[in-house]
């Protein structure tokens, strides 16, 4: 449960890493916020790389030398500047808090337990129909898939809207947006639970939307250090927090558009999208930059991976990319090119590559309709199969191997467009197959490796955004059960998809899931 001080206060000790700005004393002073910088004055630029989808380029990028712990002010143009700096929230460090852990979870989760948020739990009543005003309660709950334990309080505070929330995979921290229409207090927040400090990173009403991009911020494996995009006075750069939220750094520093940041399951890359290929800068008077008043700014670029051990920087392939990359395992990537705001390339293509060797290669059907769209694609733990929803005249699903053999289908499956979901279980023997964005119309299915029916359900319930845990013994789903009043639970059933049970029946709110988290 939360102590509430949702403001800075002077009882409170700063956490080891001291941010650069002192605290005030004065419970609801909220510093103004800082605009970021553009690039780091001391790094050295980076040569545009060469590499080609089906070629396997070296890296040309020269090491970028480790950015300073803080910020810095935006360098000065060489030349008069044709477009004055747009406005941006920076960070900031404020509204501290300090959260009672459970100590069920203090300092992160031996075992795999489901994180999800329930808002509005009208916990006064018995009958679920029954009407009540809106409570403004929004609660993170960690519980046991074999619902053993009570559910385990993480957080809970008032918010006008449901939470964002953001869980490190070990379970020692989370991120969170909170929206409560009083710009004092709405933003970005990072809890360290293992100690309990919180603060405010990111002020505003909707701070992951950076230049009409939505970026989620992205945890370190270990959970030490948050990934985030920012916009800056003419780009968007990519920094990294401690989990305390403290000495945010900037680890792009090109003036580009970068975009998307999301760490490698061992943490030694980060993966991300810029435009710096196309536009080395946007700061008016660097050598070769994009003047916005002339040029739109953009909606894709090309994936770049940064070493986090030496700060150097390289692109991976030159195919347009408008959505962020994934991570199949430590050293390959999957990402996609096309899509429906892509109006030259309005199907959307998948592609995977190898970070270490360069190779880059896009996965299609041989001799497949030109016009199909390859979407939602889920690759197995190995690597060597992928699970499409292929959209053309029909929807279906299919899978996929990593030459783009046809392995079987399910025509039945109409899932609609971006509309399916689905998870692997470590094993790669088994997976799940559900709806996402509440259009979840079928039950339960689980298939082999095979791509034969392992578990073929009808509603109640239906299968939303099945995940496997970490080890494949469970499946965890949302499911709408139309005979009690169209409630939404969440539903824990075995490795092939049989036995589901609600772990969220006794709540009497909304629940959302989060996902899988320790283990």
């Amino acid at each position: 449960m939360i102590a509430a001080l949702l403001c800075g206060c002077s009882a409170l000790s700063q956490p080891t890493a001291t941010p650069t700005q002192t605290a005030t004393n004065t419970p609801t002073a909220t510093p103004a916020p800082t605009e970021l910088p553009s690039s780091n004055p001391t790094e050295t630029a980076t040569p545009a790389p060469t590499a080609v989808p089906s070629a396997t380029p070296s890296p040309t990028d020269s090491p970028t030398p480790t950015p300073t712990a803080t910020p810095t002010a935006t360098p000065s143009p060489t030349n008069t500047p044709t477009i004055t700096p747009l406005p941006v929230l920076g960070f900031v460090f404020d509204n501290w808090d300090v959260v009672d852990v459970p100590a069920a979870i203090a300092g992160g989760l031996d075992s795999a337990m489901i994180a999800f948020s329930s808002s509005n739990n009208r916990q006064t009543i018995a009958n679920i129909a029954t009407a009540q005003p809106f409570t403004g309660v929004q609660t993170v709950y960690f519980v046991s898939p074999t619902g053993s334990q009570r559910y385990i309080s993480v957080l809970e505070l008032f918010s006008t809207r449901s939470l964002e929330v953001f869980v490190a995979p070990r379970g020692n921290a989370l991120a969170y947006v909170k929206t409560d229409d009083d710009p004092r207090t709405s933003g970005l927040y990072v809890l360290d639970l293992e100690t309990g400090f919180s603060a405010r990173l990111l002020p505003g009403l909707n701070p992951l939307v950076q230049r009409g991009h939505y970026m989620a911020p992205d945890w370190s494996p270990d959970g030490s250090q948050l990934a985030i995009a920012v916009a800056t006075g003419y780009d968007i750069e990519i920094y990294l927090a401690a989990k305390d939220g403290s000495a945010p750094f900037n680890i792009s520093a090109k003036g580009s558009y970068d975009l998307w940041p999301r760490w490698s399951p061992d943490g030694r890359h980060i993966a991300f999208v810029s435009d710096r290929a196309d536009c080395p800068s946007w700061i008016p008077g660097e050598t070769d930059f994009c003047d916005a008043l002339i040029k739109p700014p953009p909606i894709d670029g090309q994936v770049y991976i940064y070493e986090v051990a030496s700060g150097r920087s390289w692109q991976l392939a030159d195919v347009a990319v408008s959505e962020p990359p994934k991570w199949i395992d430590d050293t390959r990537l999957a990402f996609a090119s096309g899509g429906p705001f892509d109006l030259a390339n309005p199907q959307r293509r998948i592609w995977r590559a190898d970070i270490e060797t360069g190779e880059a290669r896009e996965l299609r059907i041989a001799g497949g309709s030109p016009s199909a769209s390859y979407l939602s694609d889920s690759w197995s733990p190995a690597g060597n199969r992928v699970v499409v929803q292929l959209a053309d005249n029909r929807n279906e699903i299919v899978l996929l191997d990593a030459a783009g053999r046809l392995l079987g289908r399910d025509s039945e499956l109409d899932f609609p467009r971006f509309g399916m979901t689905a998870s692997w279980s470590s094993d790669g023997a088994r997976i799940a197959i559900g709806g996402t964005a509440g259009q979840c119309p079928f039950g339960i299915r689980v298939k082999n490796s095979g791509f034969g029916n392992v578990a073929s359900g009808s509603p109640p319930p239906t299968m939303c955004n099945p995940r496997f845990s970490p080890d494949g013994q469970y499946i965890a789903f949302t499911g709408v059960n139309p005979s009690v009043d169209g409630r939404n639970d969440i539903y824990i059933a075995s490795y092939n998809g049989f036995g589901a049970t609600s772990l969220t029946r006794s709540l009497r709110g909304q629940v959302e899931l989060i996902g899988w988290v320790g283990g």
